[in-house]
């Protein structure tokens, strides 16, 4: 083989590049799924807490604010949006989004037949619908989707109304207040049933910046890595070359030597290590080579 015609500090050279490029691509890997799954679950608590946020203003509203205006509902000429819990978290979550670096932030709590049409669900919330309603034990979807603006991680939970009172305004016409119908007509929002998937609530967050910091995190730490090993192979070497190859040559110059005829040359080696040893024993045998050569010469 290839090998056998190698010197000792070649073989564990490409032994040592061998390693080390085995460890460097497992280190890689490793390193890369955990920075991964550690910047997606950072996206991912920034979109809960917005969740969490919006559904704060909506239980706000629907727990404080609605029992207070619904009662002018039929009597204001003018329909208050505000007693819709919806509508609240919508205006809230506009204003956070004002300040430049929440601009890509997104909220909708987007309906197959909304009173408003600006909640109507396009293809893709369609689609976050269409599962809830296959599977009525999930309640949470997520995952990534791009759009013009920015690539973004979004989750996604079921819009089903579950108190007979909210269904005033949402199942026909002539129970809606008047207001209503003055102000979004009497052809949508309505049909509405209990218990039933009518929508989807979508807070969507940039994801993009976050994994581009993910990234160069793992490339700063494979750059220190690749540093780290080189320095160890180069000590390494350094080492080996100075406690091994070294002695190694030295011994192997005497002994070519003594093949020469040189029997005076010694094996000088003071350590007691396995290269001591073989120093040793060679010097041993060129006792004994010297003690038969002289007894051949007399005899």
């Amino acid at each position: 083989m290839m090998l056998n015609n190698l010197k000792i500090g070649t073989k564990f050279n490409i032994l040592l590049i061998i390693v080390f490029i085995i460890s460097i691509i497992v280190s890689g890997a490793t390193l890369s799924n955990v920075i991964q799954g550690r910047a997606q679950y950072e996206v991912a608590s920034q979109a809960l807490v917005l969740m969490q946020m919006v559904n704060s203003v909506r239980y706000y509203t629907q727990n404080r604010i609605v029992p207070l205006l619904t009662p002018k509902l039929d009597t204001e000429t003018a329909f208050i949006p505000e007693v819709v819990p919806s509508f609240s978290a919508t205006e809230v979550f506009e204003n956070f989004r004002q300040t430049p670096e929440y601009k890509n932030f997104l909220h909708k709590d987007a309906v197959l037949n909304p009173t408003n049409l600006r909640d109507k669900a396009d293809s893709f919330e369609i689609g976050l619908i269409e599962r809830f309603r296959k599977d009525s034990n999930n309640k949470q979807l997520s995952g990534f989707r791009s759009l013009p603006e920015a690539q973004l991680f979004y989750i996604a939970k079921p819009i089903v109304i579950t108190q007979q009172q909210c269904l005033r305004c949402h199942s026909t016409p002539d129970q809606a207040p008047k207001s209503q119908l003055v102000a979004y007509g009497s052809d949508n929002g309505f049909g509405w049933k209990l218990n039933e998937v009518l929508g989807v609530q979508v807070v969507s967050v940039p994801s993009q910046e976050i994994f581009a910091n993910a990234k160069r995190r793992w490339l700063l730490v494979m750059v220190l890595l690749v540093a780290i090993f080189a320095i160890i192979i180069i000590l390494i070497n350094f080492l080996i070359n100075k406690f091994v190859i070294q002695r190694i040559r030295k011994i192997e110059k005497v002994a070519q030597n003594v093949s020469t005829g040189d029997v005076d040359a010694d094996f000088e080696e003071n350590s007691n290590d396995e290269i001591g040893g073989l120093a040793k024993a060679f010097n041993r045998m060129k006792s004994s080579l010297k003690i038969a050569m002289d007894m051949l010469n007399n005899s």
